[in-house]
């Protein structure tokens, strides 16, 4: 289905990013990872999907808290790979605590991560993407980009600006062939939500155990955690020409969470 086109996936050596790029790998797109870890795990993955999906795999460990970086990894993506055709903007992070005693460090890390990131790598791929009338750009929105939670001060606010960045990029993208959606998932079990359990525990004064059961799976009716798997197929189907019309939409994939 994806043949011929290279994505971008930030975030994609762990969680949600690695489920999407191997997806997309699945379904013929070279894949470009991003992300931190161990080189020699990292270098696994990147060969892997070469020999497993018969497509091209590059990896940039561009730090996406710097602009510059940034440019530097979609300069290497031009030259490596023509472009970026599918931009999946996956990378975050995540702190909890009242907002009164919010590190002033971790909201400017949380805001350049989790949403200035997807700006600077947007601005450079729509050049692109508009030259050949083609492109996707799939934003990781949450729950949070709908709804709000205690403690989570800067990641809801970097979510609900990413969900106005994805509107007015599809809205500027809409005659050029591009596509931009917001994906939003609920909770996903993933490293950055086990930290999350970890924190929101030591928050709240509450047991592991109860944080996952009282809080986290309390606001999704399905009492399931959302699998990475869910996540990479529905993107995998906005790539595809069935979503053709799909423009600037929050999309959840929350088990009814958002439906309350």
């Amino acid at each position: 289905m994806l043949k011929g086109k290279t994505a971008l996936v930030t975030g994609s050596t762990s969680g949600i990013g690695k489920a999407i790029a191997t997806r997309l790998a699945a379904e013929g797109a070279n894949v470009i990872l991003n992300g931190f870890g161990d080189a020699k795990e990292i270098e696994a993955l990147r060969a892997g999907l070469e020999r497993d999906h018969k497509v091209r795999a590059g990896f940039s460990g561009a730090d996406l808290t710097k602009a510059e970086a940034i440019e530097g990894m979609m300069a290497q993506a031009a030259k490596a790979f023509g472009g970026v055709d599918i931009l999946v903007n996956n990378a975050g992070t995540q702190f909890v605590s009242p907002i009164e005693d919010f590190p002033v460090a971790k909201w400017d890390l949380i805001i350049a991560l989790n949403l200035s990131s997807a700006f600077h790598t947007t601005r450079l791929a729509l050049p692109h993407m508009k030259s050949k009338k083609w492109g996707r750009i799939l934003n990781m929105g949450s729950a949070h980009a709908k709804v709000a939670s205690p403690f989570k001060s800067a990641y809801v606010a970097a979510k609900h600006g990413l969900s106005g960045l994805t509107k007015t990029t599809a809205l500027e993208g809409a005659t050029s062939g591009v596509r931009a959606n917001l994906i939003c998932p609920g909770y996903v079990f993933t490293p950055l939500v086990e930290g999350q359990i970890a924190d929101t525990a030591k928050a709240r004064g509450m047991t592991e155990e109860q944080v996952k059961n009282d809080v986290l799976l309390a606001a999704q009716p399905t009492k399931e955690f959302v699998t990475v798997e869910q996540v990479a197929g529905f993107a995998a189907f906005l790539c595809s020409p069935a979503a053709d019309s799909i423009n600037g939409a929050e999309l959840s994939i929350d088990g009814g969470w958002t439906a309350q």
